[in-house]
């Protein structure tokens, strides 16, 4: 699917200080950033002091969000706090791997050429944006144990729109791997439900119906790899995918992990070129998404992406009914150093003096790596 006319809703200054969160540990807590209902789309309160985030300005990037000369200024959970917390991700991830066998094969080939060092730059979720089952639903637990939330994408011709977060900066383990190295940034969207078909809103809100409080137990079914709703019946997955395959996608999935990202840059060897591992990735027979080249490139050129083709499962719906559907992928990204940090000498470069965020045209086409075309293209 191509994106057209499309925007995101960012602040008009290139570097924008995030909000300090004081944190106690193991207090769950309702971020003052979120609006009181999941259902709120336009407009949405800017978590930035003195920068609106309306309807005012737009632009079709998300720029970078770090503060010139330093990282911004985030609470950190507790140590108690922070093990629970990657415990929760470690699950997310064993079910994210146990269902990808292309993700934890790629996972396998890059550690085993570069001694075993892998950061993730993020991990994505998707969510249906109704009655509470939106982006807050899968937000929570990371607000709650020190995240930060950043800035809106919109994507109108995906009827889509996401809020990334930015984990807490002074975590207890920088020099781990994977899940035990630095956190990952969250990516988490949603589907304007209201924005869909009679016929296909009356489908999904069926079954988050169904769900009963689901919505408040997001990250348990991520964990677990179960949905909070009915095991659903193939004639309405058919509907949804007629009409949104990300629709399609949730049903079936849930909250499961979407993606986790490579962070290439932070690669020891010469795969931290993400163009090098795209080509390490081809010879050794895995499909990368190619919609809109296999290199995504923000407007900036700050930030390349690239991701495999989605693994497909055996789903066996509720008539007893089993048929193929896409599951997650694998991403990477490479985040070039900001224009200001040029002259830095490279060992003392670090996160917060490379581009930030998230940007509209890329995530657009990293969302296609689970569309029917590239499916296809990759069993072809």
């Amino acid at each position: 699917m191509k994106l057209s006319a499309t925007f995101s809703l960012c602040s008009s200054s290139p570097a924008v200080k995030s909000v300090s969160r004081s944190l106690p540990a193991l207090l769950p807590l309702r971020s003052p950033l979120r609006p009181g209902s999941a259902d709120l789309v336009f407009p949405r309160k800017s978590p930035f002091p003195g920068k609106p985030c309306g309807l005012g300005k737009m632009s079709f990037s998300v720029v970078s969000s770090s503060a010139p000369g330093a990282g911004p200024d985030r609470s950190s959970p507790s140590q108690g706090a922070e093990s629970f917390l990657r415990k929760v991700l470690g699950n997310m991830e064993s079910v994210y791997l146990s269902r990808n066998p292309t993700a934890k094969a790629i996972l396998e080939l890059v550690r085993s050429a570069d001694e075993d060092q892998i950061c993730y730059d993020h991990l994505a979720f998707r969510t249906f944006g109704v009655n509470g089952y939106g982006i807050d639903s899968m937000a929570d637990i990371f607000l709650d144990y020190g995240y930060t939330q950043r800035e809106e994408l919109r994507f109108p011709a995906k009827k889509l729109r996401a809020l990334w977060f930015s984990p807490p900066r002074n975590s207890l383990s920088e020099t781990g791997t994977g899940m035990n190295g630095p956190l990952p940034r969250i990516f988490i969207s949603e589907l304007l439900v209201d924005k869909m078909t009679p016929q296909t809103q009356e489908i999904i809100r069926k079954y988050v119906g169904i769900s009963g409080n689901g919505n408040k137990h997001a990250a348990v079914a991520s964990a677990l790899g179960a949905l909070t709703w009915e095991k659903p019946l193939y004639s309405d997955f058919q509907q949804l995918a007629r009409e949104s395959e990300y629709a399609a996608w949730t049903l079936v999935n849930g909250y499961a992990v979407n993606h986790v990202t490579i962070s290439t840059h932070q690669l020891k060897s010469h795969l931290r070129n993400i163009k090098s591992l795209n080509e390490y990735i081809e010879k050794n027979g895995f499909s990368l998404n190619s919609e809109g080249g296999i290199l995504k490139v923000s407007p900036d050129g700050l930030l390349l992406q690239s991701s495999t083709v989605a693994d497909s499962i055996l789903f066996q719906f509720a008539e007893g009914i089993k048929e193929s559907v896409p599951c997650s992928y694998i991403e990477f990204a490479e985040r070039l150093v900001l224009p200001q940090f040029q002259s830095l000498p490279e060992k003392e470069v670090k996160e917060f003096h490379r581009r930030d965020g998230f940007e509209v045209g890329n995530a657009d086409k990293i969302f296609e790596s689970t569309s029917k075309e590239q499916l296809t293209r990759r069993a072809a």
